[in-house]
């Protein structure tokens, strides 16, 4: 079976013209559609919000588009917030879900504004010394044990170092409450790339339940229920991409079985699907430019894990086009591999495609989330050029490649840098 990509072979060879391989692209038609099909299916809550995981793709570019749809943001680190700033984001807009938070992420969340997501309980003293309690929080659950629904297990919150147990979120929300904050959300993420269409109303009756009973028993104003992330992308041929129209309409079910019967039908259900919005609609592209017959064919390409890490950090499936072969037969077997001193750096193993020759372009599908952004220097590697196909065809580079310049800049300093490392 074979996935077709976003991008045709004439608009590759166009921005090649200007740009070389190895580079990442990203389909702004494909963003939009899919932000608005969300937005859609949960347009039913009246407060309803996505807040883009800024993790799965840091660019301003894209982070603008979402903007632009409707979209807020949820950073996890200093940086992420400093750009979320840049783009236009402030206040409820941003969610600043961390763990192991240092105090100066803490108080610059505060100087936003931000939605603050705890992870534990032992930060509500630490926030309240670094940048001070607001009248809102956010608390993340973890029940622990495995995530059954129905026959299918869809995790293992017990082994997540994220979230509090049920006592410490009773615990939390009581001492928050005599701290003078008067609002809360929760917040759980349980299961990864799930295109289950069940996982979000299940996640959701969790945290439903649990919201119902904080209000019963302690009298908690619940303001927000943060679904997370966790809805998938089919990333082989064979899967289908969930029915978000589904799911949201299983959320409503829910939520009008226990939200509203428990006096809580004005809280906001919030979502933060990273790999879902902009996953399917971005892609690395490469050239073939080795071959190697030894004990098995391989085809090298000018990419390595350096520009997609996902296949040698979780043995991932990413599918692969050969451009100008996508009707040929699959009838060679090959690992598609980088030029990384590290023999797992392969994009593929063992992969049926068609025939490859030197100066073949290769497009990887699903990489427009945890894609660029896994990005590294090892072995003095060089992150690649971000490219955007806009709506109405056109092309623009919304981020350069490296160069030897940006990797050697950190060492200059106290006049030690050659200058042959300058250039």
């Amino acid at each position: 079976m074979q996935k077709k990509p976003f991008v045709t072979a004439d608009q590759l060879r166009e921005i090649i013209k200007e740009f070389p391989t190895p580079f990442h692209l990203y389909s702004e038609r494909g963003i939009r559609s899919t932000a608005r099909g969300l937005l859609s299916a949960f347009s039913w809550n009246q407060n309803y919000r996505e807040y883009y995981a800024v993790k799965a793709c840091p660019n301003p570019f894209i982070l603008k588009i979402l903007k632009e749809e409707g979209c807020g943001v949820d950073c996890a680190s200093l940086a992420e917030l400093m750009l979320a700033e840049a783009c236009g984001f402030s206040g409820d807009q941003i969610m600043f879900s961390s763990n192991e938070t240092p105090a100066e992420e803490y108080e610059y969340a505060r100087r936003l504004n931000a939605n603050i997501n705890l992870d534990d309980i032992t930060h509500i003293p630490f926030l309240a010394a670094h940048g001070g309690m607001p009248e809102q929080i956010c608390l993340r659950y973890n029940p622990g044990g495995e995530l059954h629904f129905g026959a299918t297990c869809m995790g293992q919150p017990g082994i997540s170092k994220f979230g509090m147990t049920k006592a410490q979120i009773f615990q939390a929300v009581e001492q928050l409450m005599g701290m003078g904050v008067k609002r809360f959300a929760l917040h759980a993420f349980l299961a990864s790339n799930t295109i289950e269409n069940d996982y979000y109303p299940g996640n959701a009756r969790v945290l439903f339940n649990l919201a119902a009973e904080l209000h019963e028993k302690l009298g908690a104003e619940i303001f927000m229920i943060n679904l997370s992330g966790g809805v998938g992308i089919p990333y082989r041929p064979e899967e289908k991409m969930p029915d978000i129209a589904l799911i949201g309409a299983n959320v409503k079910k829910a939520f009008d079985e226990v939200m509203v019967p428990a006096g809580l039908g004005n809280a906001r259900i919030a979502t933060e699907l990273g790999r879902y919005m902009t996953g399917p609609n971005g892609c690395l592209v490469a050239t073939a430019i080795h071959q190697k017959h030894i004990y098995k064919q391989y085809v090298g390409l000018d990419a390595c894990a350096a520009n997609l890490m996902r296949p040698a950090m979780y043995g991932a499936y990413h599918h692969i086009t050969v451009v100008g072969k996508e009707d040929a037969p699959c009838d060679h077997v090959y690992d598609v591999v980088g030029s990384l001193c590290e023999n797992n750096d392969k994009f593929a193993v063992d992969r049926p495609l068609p025939e490859v020759e030197v100066g073949d372009l290769i497009v990887i599908h699903d990489a427009g989330a945890h894609g660029f952004s896994m990005g590294y220097n090892y072995n003095g590697k060089l992150r690649s050029a971000e490219i955007l196909l806009k709506e109405d065809g056109t092309f623009q580079m919304i981020r350069r490649a490296e160069t030897p310049k940006d990797y050697f800049a950190t060492f200059d300093f106290c006049g030690i840098m050659d200058p042959v490392l300058r250039r």
